[in-house]
């Protein structure tokens, strides 16, 4: 059975943003060993959802990467078939399942009637790239949890300065590491405790 072929621009979110940070940290991953196109080496699971659109169970981020790369299509693997359900009926259904995220690029739930059309028009959440930014240093582990980032984003919202990610990224992640070791962040997804944390950072090679 060929595997389904559909444009970037036609493929429909199930959250509202993503870290516009982390799309350009898959970017720079993408493998471009034999062409100037960027390989897509994983299909990307959607949901056959109502009037024939396909809306994105995972990979938000890499989709975005392969359209910054020049890709105007991708491959998908469909998981789940919900096109006999409504509109509203959909929503509700990954409502039940924790499979959706409304909520815009400030971490404010809106009515999922304004979750974006494309996903090219989803909203920017800067903290969710600080979350992305901190797991991948080794200061939480990767979480199965639904939407596992978010949640460390939404921790981190309220207690780093929203404009110390521009003025210097380095600081406002030195911060939402020490944020990560507190007590106040164990019950969060993936939440190392200080040994842990200590046994799977990344090893820092110093420079030569």
């Amino acid at each position: 059975m060929p595997v389904p072929v559909v444009e970037i621009s036609s493929l429909k979110p199930t959250q509202m943003a993503v870290g516009y940070r982390e799309v350009c940290v898959k970017f720079l991953k993408l493998d471009r060993t034999d062409s100037s196109t960027a390989v897509q080496k994983r299909l990307i699971p959607v949901i056959a959802g109502p009037s024939g659109h396909f809306y994105l169970k995972d990979g938000h981020h890499l989709a975005l990467a392969l359209y910054l790369a020049g890709r105007a299509s991708v491959r998908v693997n469909i998981v789940d078939d919900w096109s006999d359900l409504g509109i509203e009926a959909f929503w509700r259904a990954l409502d039940v399942c924790d499979g959706a995220r409304p909520f815009d690029g400030r971490g404010r739930r809106q009515r999922y009637c304004r979750m974006p059309s494309s996903i090219l028009c989803v909203d920017d959440d800067p903290f969710r790239s600080l979350a992305g930014a901190l797991r991948r240093c080794g200061a939480y582990a990767k979480s199965a949890a639904p939407y596992a980032d978010f949640a460390w984003a939404d921790f981190l919202r309220d207690r780093v300065d929203a404009h110390l990610q521009t003025r210097d990224f380095p600081a406002a992640l030195a911060r939402a590491r020490e944020l990560a070791a507190s007590r106040a962040a164990e019950h969060l997804p993936g939440w190392l405790a200080p040994k842990a944390r200590a046994e799977t950072a990344p090893v820092s090679v110093p420079a030569s």
